[in-house]
């Protein structure tokens, strides 16, 4: 190792280190060092060169430590993991990781140092020829670059804002700062996903800089599987995002059910020539349901993952959850069940106007599917507040 990578006693000198993850690299892992070092050299930046090894059997990590490298064994399993644990044993002001497979050029570094010395928060690079990247022939199966890539990316843009022109790209430059901020959790290919969307949720400073994707140097095959791992991402986004996931959707079964509702609570309803009648009000009674608890479980999944760091506070749906205590969503609660028990005893009324014989009315049978369904709703409404109060108990080592 050449005098720009410092030891640990220089450690308070580090501007950058260079992190790679490695689960048996040999065949490459010291090509990569020998690039990182290269750039490190040919610019004058003071740096070092972490490997978070995951397990290593096939002489990666003794190959490593000969070229100078800090090695961090990280017993937790995980592409995530790796990374995390090297970075947090790093020393550096800003941190810059990509995989040990040489599907990377290292050289790059200083560009993403640079976006990183301007303001930038995180400097994501970006493969695809729409970023000014490029990708080598082989270096990316087609089905990662014509479906699984473009469709992450644009989930990732629609759901959470980020700007990103390629969410998968492995190369990524952060500050420490950032890297405290982020507080990531997830250990598996999730991190790479948390790590975008977090920093958007957060509104830290994220640029892109165009890099040239290689065929990886490896004869066997990757750990990556592209199926398995393409619907992790996606699940993930959709799990990190309940307001798509539950509330959207909710809120539009069950505006659209309680339109359909009202409208037939007088009577029959004719559209041309399609009439509705109590039976259709059977079906908007159940999307109004159904779509209540959409909306319960979007509020309960984003204050649970508030509540465990997975996801930052502040936004309007965190707030609901926060306002929504208990005893004010009993208030709400009884209030919405008296009105339900209100609209039963006006059809019990009716009823017993009727000398408590045999209705032929629909309209009571109306009224009284309209009470079942506002007490219900009101019910759900105190259920949800205990079930928001128990998520939202203060923990040891929690928020």
């Amino acid at each position: 190792m050449t005098q720009s990578v410092t030891s640990a006693e220089d450690s308070r000198e580090i501007e950058l280190s260079v992190v790679m993850p490695c689960l048996n690299e040999a065949e490459t892992i010291a090509t990569c060092i020998g690039k990182a070092v290269a750039a490190l050299n040919m610019h004058g930046i003071r740096g070092e060169i972490v490997i978070g090894d995951n397990g290593s059997d096939d002489g990666s990590v003794e190959l490593a430590r000969e070229l100078g490298a800090h090695v961090v064994h990280v017993s937790d399993r995980g592409y995530g993991a790796a990374i995390m644990g090297a970075v947090e044993a790093s020393n550096g002001k800003f941190i810059i990781f990509a995989d040990a497979d040489d599907s990377y050029d290292f050289g790059e570094i200083p560009k993403f140092l640079a976006a990183l010395r301007d303001g930038a928060d995180l400097v994501m690079g970006c493969r695809l020829p729409s970023g000014g990247g490029r990708i080598l022939p082989g270096a990316m199966p087609w089905k990662h670059r014509w479906i699984g890539t473009p469709v992450l990316t644009w989930v990732s843009r629609v759901f959470f804002s980020t700007g990103i022109s390629d969410i998968n790209a492995g190369m990524r430059g952060l500050t420490r700062r950032a890297f405290d901020i982020l507080d990531l959790q997830t250990t598996g290919m999730e991190f790479a996903s948390e790590m975008i969307i977090k920093a958007s949720l957060m509104k830290l400073n994220c640029r892109e800089v165009p890099i040239t994707l290689h065929p990886d140097g490896r004869t066997r095959a990757p750990h990556l599987r592209s199926w398995r791992d393409g619907w992790r991402h996606l699940r993930f986004m959709l799990l990190f995002s309940p307001r798509w996931l539950f509330v959207v959707p909710g809120s539009v079964l069950f505006t659209l059910g309680s339109i359909a509702h009202i409208l037939l609570l007088p009577g029959r309803l004719q559209i041309g020539s399609v009439g509705f009648d109590i039976k259709t009000q059977l079906v908007a009674a159940l999307a109004m349901l159904l779509g209540s608890q959409m909306i319960s479980l979007g509020v309960f999944a984003k204050t649970f993952a508030v509540s465990e760091g997975l996801m930052p506070g502040g936004s309007r749906l965190d707030r609901v959850g926060r306002l929504l205590r208990l005893e004010l969503s009993i208030a709400i609660g009884l209030l919405i069940m008296s009105i339900g028990f209100g609209l039963l005893f006006w059809a019990v009324a009716i009823w017993a106007d009727k000398g408590f014989g045999p209705l032929a009315e629909l309209y009571v049978g109306r009224i009284v599917i309209a009470s079942v369904t506002v007490i219900i709703l009101g019910f759900q409404v105190i259920s949800g507040g205990f079930f928001l109060g128990v998520l939202a108990l203060k923990r040891r080592g929690k928020r």
